[in-house]
């Protein structure tokens, strides 16, 4: 069951989950909250369907970049090392990266990614923007207009939340 328009003004195609009423009289708040769910349901359906998960690509689209260590990972990843640890043995398993020991010290192990990792970036268009396109020019949307709003509002939102030291932060 869908849970979009199958096109833009298509309201007969609206199939929302526990009879919520119809999104253009729902908050602005929930509109945002909504969107970005479904977004990234979309997103996560793309990536089980290649056999990842959004850590799984983190991990692939740093790696893309040059080898690492499993603790240097979890650092640019913002997790503990033992949490990344899984997200590596699963992308091993799928020989999406490959670990070696470090021979400048046997006791770490160097991560890289494999060609075929490579090749499941390549088939996700990398950073994943082109899939975002793809997902919102499926309904209609103009994604250069959507960036724009999105941008100026986490710009506006942030700068609120977290301001910077000459504005007495």
């Amino acid at each position: 069951m869908s849970v979009l328009p199958r096109s833009p003004g298509d309201s007969a195609a609206w199939h929302l989950p526990h009879g919520n009423p119809d999104p253009a009289i729902w908050p602005t708040g929930r509109l945002l909250s909504m969107a970005a769910r479904l977004v990234e349901h979309a997103w996560n359906q793309t990536l089980a369907e290649a056999g990842l998960t959004h850590a799984g690509l983190l991990v692939l689209l740093r790696l893309d970049r040059g080898a690492a260590s499993q603790r240097e990972i979890a650092r640019t990843q913002g997790v503990q090392e033992q949490t990344i640890a899984r997200t590596l043995a699963h992308l091993e398993r799928a020989d999406l990266i490959d670990r070696q020991i470090d021979p400048r010290d046997r006791r770490r192990r160097i991560v890289q990614i494999s060609e075929a990792g490579r090749i499941i970036l390549k088939e996700l268009s990398g950073n994943g923007e082109a899939l975002t396109e793809q997902i919102l020019n499926e309904q209609g949307r103009d994604v250069g207009e959507l960036r724009g709003s999105l941008a100026g509002l986490v710009v506006g939102l942030s700068e609120r939340r977290w301001p910077g030291p000459d504005q007495g932060g």
